[in-house]
């Protein structure tokens, strides 16, 4: 923690203001990191180059899932599923969650094999939150599903949440705690100053602080290049349809083994489909483009499940953009070259339900110096080590 604050004699409040953390990124996973450092008794400042949510987290399907998490990651998302059921309690509103369950259905023989064996092996390893259910109960649980399916694994604790709710609850909850918000403004260098970090941002704003978290979703590459680290980094433009209002039929959040698909209705009775679609993704231009043809498989995989959904209206569509790493694993975890520095990135289309342990985890680091949340597979030097030996098998092909 640094110094007492400067009384503020200038006009310019962050030329005076002494910081604990600069938080950069407003999406959820930096208002999370805000909040919990605020928390903590930190001062903190969120320097956000658009505003709350313009990415990612504004586009995102909202799934809370523990389901087929990979096991490098699932101590981390079990916990999260924890804090999630009492979100209340820690944004004061439950961001519209629902624990209904997530399923993901078997339609062949094989996929069904795939499922057992994924249960299997986290029971040795001593996970009980997945199971397989057979077709009595999968028929009960979506009772307008297509026959030909022959069982499903399900994580009964799971569900989905609104996305716009969390935002403002999160939006919400770091005003209270105290944190300053700084929307509008880009970051354009970060400055070693003695033990301190010096953010710039655009206009020639700036702020001071010993400890920086980099929540910058899809550009956050480009903002630990600023300080030395050289992060391999893809971007996904996830694409999303939502259909016209129907009758209450599907509570479960719905996947498919083996084929993209995602699907849920919400509250207002529409159904978002999605399940990783892939749209076109365009970072200097800060944009996502849809594609209708890759949309079209999404919608086949919907009715070929549920085929009275066969004739219903899509309303809108829409792709965010999000970072996805080569292991499709996020970065959580210190810089490796920048002392104070903690990375908090590219989550590959999975990063809702980690929300509340991420922030939670980056307080962690940035007060206590260390973590005991498992983290140990998602530092930035797997991705880092794996690049000299890539370049190098790329010189080789090329020869």
């Amino acid at each position: 923690m640094s110094s007492a604050p400067s009384s503020p004699a200038s006009s310019n409040p962050a030329a005076t203001r002494v910081y604990d953390a600069v938080v950069i990124g407003g999406g959820l996973h930096g208002l999370s990191a805000a909040l919990h450092l605020a928390r903590g008794g930190a001062r903190v400042v969120i320097v956000e180059k658009h505003w709350v949510g313009r990415h990612a987290s504004g586009a995102t399907a909202a799934g809370v899932r523990t389901l087929n998490r990979d096991l490098r990651e699932l101590d981390l998302a079990l916990e999260a599923m924890d804090m999630w059921h009492a979100m209340a309690s820690l944004v004061g509103d439950d961001c519209g969650f629902h624990a209904n369950g997530q399923i993901c259905v078997a339609e062949t023989p094989a996929a069904l094999q795939k499922l057992q064996a994924r249960v299997e092996g986290l029971r040795a390893a001593g996970y009980v939150h997945e199971e397989i259910i057979d077709t009595g109960e999968l028929r009960r649980l979506l009772p307008e599903l297509s026959h030909h399916c022959l069982g499903a694994s399900i994580a009964r604790r799971d569900g989905a949440a609104d996305p716009h709710r969390a935002l403002r609850a999160f939006r919400g909850a770091i005003l209270q705690a105290g944190v300053e918000l700084v929307e509008h403004c880009g970051v354009t260098a970060i400055e070693r100053r003695g033990q301190d970090w010096r953010v710039i941002g655009e206009g020639g704003r700036s702020w001071t602080a010993p400890a920086v978290v980099n929540a910058a979703g899809a550009w956050a590459a480009r903002i630990a290049a600023l300080v030395g680290d050289d992060i391999p980094l893809a971007a996904k433009s996830s694409m999303m349809m939502v259909s016209e209002r129907l009758r209450p039929f599907i509570k479960p959040v719905v996947a498919i083994m083996g084929r993209s698909l995602s699907f849920k209705q919400s509250d207002q009775g529409t159904l978002v489909i999605g399940g990783g679609l892939q749209g076109i993704p365009d970072l200097d231009k800060e944009t996502s483009t849809a594609r209708m043809k890759v949309l079209a498989k999404g919608a086949h995989a919907a009715t070929d499940l549920f085929p009275a959904v066969a004739n219903i209206r899509i309303v809108r569509v829409w792709a965010g953009l999000e970072a996805k790493t080569e292991d499709l694993l996020p970065v959580v975890g210190p810089s490796p070259n920048a002392p104070g520095v903690f990375h908090a990135f590219g989550f590959s289309g999975h990063g809702f339900e980690l929300v509340p342990v991420v922030g939670a985890t980056m307080a962690d680091l940035v007060l206590r110096g260390g973590t005991r949340r498992p983290i140990q597979n998602l530092k930035a030097e797997r991705l880092m080590a794996r690049a000299p030996s890539e370049t190098a098998a790329a010189r080789e092909h090329a020869s």
